[in-house]
């Protein structure tokens, strides 16, 4: 039964499920959490966001983590893991498993793991050093990066405007964009972890991204785009995938730009899937529930979870 605490001798532990977009991992992470009593944090940097639950692919059942910044909010990963941890924490305190779903790298990461993340900006910080940006021009103002911090300089192209703005936050708030450790790919985790990645084969994913788009659009993408950006909107939300697109091209043209840009979205996302330290693979080109079974086995051999199929 959805929603049933564990047993109490069943180990506190975290199930982690990561994927490229449109592969399925939010049916089979809810069908997850169903069997073992637990619930689903999302781990999507732009489901944070509410006002674009289509263009976002938010989940339609209620989603830890899903909805909770208003499309003017400048959103950080320092900000999210502090509430990932919270929710996490809650959660294997109250004996319940979470599962951490999403297709966010670094977010993933960030619920699981203590990185060493640096602090966000104010809105302030950030317009004054995009303006330094656009005034100087990207080979000077990447020389201003490296005088102030040449290892992070070192890490960036002079055309990534939105990092080395970043990176220049940081140098007035006396951190770096490379930290002194790198946690990231490690396999340090809060509690007991198993991470779960979603592989499917190319033209499978590719068509789930083409059906999936034009199902964004016959649901009304388009209007909810306008809608949001109608009001205030952060540096960070502007960056949904699609959004510029959509507010700028025909339909036609949004939906061919959505589909490829989407696309290759997802191939990054299967190279970071790759970079995760003890992933186990799992066969995605099925329905959530064979999918989820085969999670729970997994994870209950590995972990001692509790074991629990519907029916």
């Amino acid at each position: 039964m959805a929603g049933s605490p564990a047993p109490p001798e069943s180990a506190p532990s975290v199930v982690a499920i990561f994927g490229p977009t449109a592969s399925g991992k939010t049916a089979a992470a809810e069908a997850v959490a169903d069997r073992l009593g637990g619930e689903v944090v999302s781990a999507d940097s732009m489901q944070a966001y509410r006002g674009l639950p289509i263009l976002t692919a938010q989940p339609k059942r209620p989603t830890r983590l899903v909805g909770i910044w208003p499309l003017s909010h400048e959103g950080s990963v320092a900000e999210y893991a502090r509430l990932a941890h919270a929710e996490v924490d809650e959660l294997v305190g109250g004996g319940r498993t979470p599962v951490v779903a999403g297709g966010t790298g670094l977010y993933l990461r960030a619920a699981l793991a203590d990185l060493e993340l640096p602090p966000a900006p104010g809105r302030e910080l950030r317009t004054h050093w995009e303006r330094v940006y656009d005034r100087l021009g990207a080979d000077r103002a990447y020389a201003v990066l490296a005088d102030r911090d040449p290892d992070a300089a070192a890490r960036l192209h002079p055309n990534d405007r939105r990092r080395v703005v970043r990176a220049l936050e940081l140098t007035e708030l006396g951190s770096s964009l490379r930290p002194d450790t790198d946690r990231l790919w490690t396999s340090d985790t809060r509690h007991p972890t198993v991470v779960f990645g979603l592989e499917l084969p190319r033209d499978v994913l590719r068509a789930r991204i083409e059906r999936r788009a034009q199902a964004m659009f016959a649901a009304g993408v388009v209007h909810e785009v306008r809608a949001a950006l109608a009001q205030p909107i952060s540096t960070t939300a502007v960056h949904a995938l699609g959004l510029r697109e959509i507010a700028d091209l025909s339909s036609d043209e949004a939906l061919a730009a959505l589909s490829l840009r989407t696309w290759r979205y997802a191939a990054y996302q299967r190279k970071w899937m790759r970079r995760i330290p003890g992933l186990v693979s799992v066969n995605g080109d099925r329905a959530a529930d064979e999918i989820a079974n085969d999670i729970v086995e997994m994870a209950s051999a590995r972990q001692r979870l509790p074991a629990r199929r519907a029916g």
